[in-house]
C-alpha cells in the first residue's frame, strides 16, 4: 500500500485552507480483535485485506497472543511465521501495569515488562506499545506519579540498548456496566493534564501510541483528541472508534457512529506518517468491522 504524505505535504495543505482529502494512508491490522484468534489466522486476515503490516501481542493470557514468557523457539516460530507472509511486525504489545500502589507488585510489573521488551526483540520488533497505567488520574498521588515516570525512563533506557523504542497508548481505565457498556475514566494518558506532565517528564525519543477513539470515549466533548499536544510525539497510532450505549460505550468501527472522530480532519494534525492499524475490537464480525473502517477511511477522501 502506498505511504502516507509527509507531515510537511499536510501542514502545507492546512496553511492554505485545502482540505487533506484524496491522502494516500498507509493501513495495517491492529491485534486486539484477533485476541481470541491463532496467530496463524492474523496473518492470513491481514493477507486478505492486502495489508502490508501486522501488530502482534505478548501476554496477558489470549490465545492470539505469545506466552507471558515466549521462550526462544516460541520467537523463532513466529518470525518464520511473518516472513513465510511477507508481512512485516514491527509493533508488539504488552500488558503493563505502572501505577500499582503495593511496591512488590510494581517491582514485578516492571521486571515482566523488561522481560517482555527482550522478547519482542527476539521477535524482530522495532517498537513496544506499553500502557502507564490504569489507576483514574483524579486518584494519582505524588508517589504513584513518580513511580510512573521512573518506570517508564527504566523501561525506555532497557529498549534503547535493545533498539527498540516505546509508544505510550493513551487508554483510560474501563468499567463495565450491567448492560455490557464501557465506561471510561481518565488515566494519565487521556487527561490533558496528565499527558501535559508525561510529555514533559519522559525523554523525547519516547513516543506515543495514539488512540482517538479512546481519548474521545473519555473525553467525549473535546474534539481535539488530545492531537494538539500530541502531534510530533506520536509514533504509533491505533483506528477505530466507541458507539454509545446505554450507560457507556461499546467498541465499534472507524466511521460507525455517527457523532464520532472527524477522521478526515484529525489525521492530517497529527504530524504521523507511519502505519495506522485498524483495531477493531469486537470478535463476532472481525472482518466486516475491518470492511467498514477501510471504507469509512475511503469515503473521506483516504486511499490505500
Amino acid at each position: 500500500m502506498t505511504p502516507a504524505a509527509s507531515a510537511a505535504d499536510q501542514v502545507a495543505d492546512q496553511a492554505a485552507g485545502t482540505p487533506a482529502l484524496g491522502r494516500p494512508l498507509r493501513v495495517g491490522c491492529g491485534e486486539w480483535g484477533f485476541r481470541n484468534l491463532p496467530m496463524r489466522e492474523h496473518f492470513e486476515i491481514a493477507a486478505e485485506f492486502g495489508f502490508e503490516e501486522l501488530e502482534f501481542g505478548i501476554g496477558g493470557g489470549q490465545v492470539g497472543r505469545l506466552p507471558e514468557e515466549p521462550s526462544p523457539a516460541d520467537s523463532a516460530a513466529f518470525r518464520r511465521l511473518a516472513e513465510s507472509s511477507g508481512i512485516a511486525t514491527p509493533g508488539c504489545c504488552i500488558e503493563n501495569e505502572f501505577t500499582l500502589p503495593d511496591a512488590a507488585a510494581h517491582a514485578a510489573a516492571v521486571s515482566k515488562a523488561l522481560a517482555q521488551s527482550e522478547a519482542a526483540a527476539a521477535c524482530g520488533a522495532r517498537q513496544v506499545r506499553f500502557f502507564a497505567g490504569f489507576t483514574p488520574y483524579a486518584e494519582m498521588t505524588e508517589p504513584l506519579w513518580q513511580q510512573l515516570i521512573e518506570a517508564l525512563v527504566t523501561c525506555d533506557r532497557a529498549l534503547e540498548t535493545l533498539g527498540l523504542t516505546m509508544a505510550i497508548e493513551t487508554h483510560g481505565t474501563i468499567r463495565w456496566n450491567p448492560d455490557g457498556s464501557a465506561t471510561h475514566i481518565h488515566t494519565t494518558t487521556t487527561h490533558r493534564e496528565g499527558l501535559q506532565r508525561l510529555l514533559a517528564a519522559l525523554p523525547q525519543r519516547v513516543g506515543f501510541n495514539y488512540d482517538p477513539g479512546n481519548i474521545r470515549a473519555a473525553e467525549p466533548g473535546d474534539a481535539r483528541h488530545a492531537v494538539d499536544l500530541l502531534a510530533g510525539r506520536i509514533t504509533y497510532c491505533h483506528l477505530k472508534d466507541w458507539l454509545r450505549m446505554g450507560a457507556g460505550w461499546t467498541a465499534g468501527a472507524v466511521g460507525d457512529p455517527a457523532d464520532g472522530i472527524d477522521w478526515a480532519d484529525l489525521l492530517p494534525k497529527t504530524g504521523y506518517n507511519g502505519t495506522c492499524l485498524i483495531e477493531y475490537e469486537p470478535l463476532a464480525d472481525t472482518h466486516a468491522g475491518i470492511d467498514r473502517s477501510l471504507a469509512h477511511l475511503r469515503s473521506v477522501g483516504f486511499t490505500f
